[in-house]
């Protein structure tokens, strides 16, 4: 039994003991019955008032449950739906009271989180809007007044994210570009003009809009001044070309020239002028010294007339070049021309450079197959004939891929400029190949001269002997032992024995002479032991050693043509 139907049967028990000692009471008074019947019907009114009051209070009780109950129910509902949640679920098997109370917690809940979810979305509003009004975009597209769903935060977040991002990277430009644009500024002694350009250089960075459209701007503001820049350096450039040719021209003394030495590396407006000053005083100058600067300007002719390797015709078609009447027209004829050849050696320096590079190899080409025919070579003690030979041997590979690399590069300029590339009135290959054959008919005329003088030697030695010829500082392998020379190996001279023929003696005067060295030099180098080498072997052994190798020389070299500096190419 619960407890409060224990008390209510104590309570029941109570108003009975109540109803007996009232009856005892009256009895003892001697109340009659009719009134006891009164009093007792007092005490039931009495009682029953009391018990129909509280019941009514009880059932106002109940009834706000519901009324509690159902209104708090409807309002959770709601606050779900807004926060996009699913609805609460009741345990309809609970008290009234246990519902009221969860669905209220519950309620209380939602509430607090309808509040932060609100909260959070003014505060990224906020940012939104402050991001937006820098950038000078649109604001994400959300409602202020709505409950956001946890989705939404999060895409707004990141937009605010994302927008956070671009405002730091657009104002990194922007910092950027500001710089530059100040010191292009600087550079062009040049103030702010427009409203634009005094928000960029004079207003605080933060409360620069930094627009897309903006930052276009600036970039195309920053170009404007840097091609102002370049404007003007440029025409620095020039003038400081143009004065440093003219001081070369005029002979101007170093104290003149150090007077703008500041002014030669600047190119702001103050540098621009002092330039432009110096440029038409030393025009100036110039004028009254015209012969001077005209052949000043006909020697840099010169000197671009080879570096293009230009014929005499290409040279003679220049008349101003050889005209002594030296005036302002001739003047600026002759400066018209140097221009005219600095910008063809520049518009082909490649090729320009590529023919002398192969002009100094077949220089030093030629130069090396000249030292191969020499027999003086093999006296080098310091390796230089082996180093010759190596570069030899590199300039017969190097050669021919310089000349497949010149006639790429040739080939190519020729239908660019639809002429002929011509070195001495050919086409540059041809004139390659007639080098090579013109170095081959050279070695082949060597050749003969050489086996010409060996036979005619062979034949002054047939008939009046043979000198020594050794080489020299050259000993025989082996042990070398001193002794004295034997009688039998003494020299032969003309002297001794049948005189020459009378018209033979001035013809052989040279070998008499060369003979006489010989024998003093063979008399001084120590006699071998153990083998008895005469004269003839000797001088005859050393001989055609030297041919074989010139022999060899010959044959491993290409066949080759006389240096470009002999014969100097032209453009057509």
């Amino acid at each position: 039994m619960r407890k409060s139907e224990v008390l209510a049967a104590e309570s029941v028990a109570c108003l009975n003991k109540a109803l007996c000692h009232l009856k005892d009471i009256w009895e003892e008074i001697g109340i009659p019955e009719e009134q006891r019947l009164e009093r007792t019907n007092v005490v039931k009114n009495h009682i029953k008032g009391l018990l129909d009051m509280m019941i009514a209070e009880e059932e106002n009780l109940r009834k706000r449950l519901m009324a509690s109950i159902d209104s708090c129910r409807k309002e959770l509902n709601k606050v779900c739906s807004e926060l996009q949640l699913p609805p609460f679920q009741e345990d309809r098997s609970n008290t009234m009271l246990q519902q009221e109370k969860d669905i209220r917690s519950c309620l209380e809940v939602m509430l607090k989180e309808k509040s932060q979810r609100m909260q959070v979305l003014k505060a990224l509003i906020e940012q939104d809007q402050d991001l937006c009004d820098i950038l000078c975009s649109e604001p994400y597209s959300v409602s202020a007044s709505s409950v956001p769903s946890l989705e939404q935060l999060e895409s707004l977040r990141q937009h605010i994210a994302a927008l956070t991002a671009e405002k730091e990277q657009r104002h990194s430009k922007f910092v950027e570009l500001k710089k530059k644009i100040i010191l292009c500024m600087d550079d062009l002694d040049q103030l702010p003009e427009t409203s634009f350009e005094k928000d960029i250089v004079c207003e605080d960075e933060e409360a620069f809009c930094l627009s897309k459209e903006n930052i276009d701007s600036l970039k195309v503001l920053l170009h404007q001044l840097e091609s102002k820049k370049a404007e003007n350096e440029h025409m620095c450039v020039s003038y400081r070309e143009k004065i440093q040719d003219l001081w070369d021209r005029l002979q101007i003394s170093q104290e003149d020239r150090d007077a703008i030495s500041e002014h030669m590396t600047l190119s702001k407006k103050r540098n621009i002028e002092a330039l432009q000053a110096e440029v038409n005083r030393l025009e100036e100058l110039k004028l009254r010294n015209i012969k001077n600067v005209t052949m000043a300007i006909r020697d840099d002719i010169a000197v671009f007339w080879e570096k293009c390797f230009y014929s005499t015709e290409q040279r003679q078609a220049f008349v101003p070049y050889y005209d002594d009447n030296f005036n302002e027209d001739l003047l600026s004829l002759h400066d018209a021309e140097i221009l005219r050849l600095k910008q063809h050696y520049e518009d082909h320096k490649e090729l320009f450079e590529g023919v002398q590079k192969w002009e100094e190899s077949w220089r030093v080409f030629l130069e090396l197959e000249k030292r191969a025919t020499d027999p003086s070579r093999f006296t080098n003690r310091g390796g230089n004939l082996l180093k010759e030979e190596k570069q030899r041997s590199d300039l017969l590979k190097s050669l021919p891929k310089l000349e497949k690399k010149l006639k790429a590069q040739i080939d190519l300029w020729e239908q660019e400029q639809g002429r002929e590339f011509l070195v001495q009135g050919q086409k540059f290959m041809q004139f390659v190949t007639e080098q090579w054959e013109l170095h081959r008919l050279e070695k082949e005329r060597e050749k003969q001269e050489r086996q010409q003088k060996k036979n005619k030697q062979t034949e002054e030695d047939m008939l009046y002997g043979t000198a020594v010829r050794t080489p020299t500082k050259r000993r025989f392998l082996g042990s070398m032992t001193p002794c004295k020379a034997r009688k039998g190996n003494a020299v032969r001279t003309p002297g001794r024995g049948k005189p020459p023929h009378p018209g033979l003696v001035e013809r052989n005067k040279e070998n008499i002479c060369h003979l006489n060295c010989g024998i003093s030099g063979a008399l001084k180098t120590p006699a071998s032991p153990q083998r008895n080498f005469s004269i003839n072997s000797v001088a005859s052994t050393y001989s055609e050693f030297a041919e074989i190798v010139n022999a060899d020389s010959v044959q491993s070299s290409e066949i080759s043509p006389r240096p470009l500096s002999q014969s100097a190419p032209q453009m057509s």
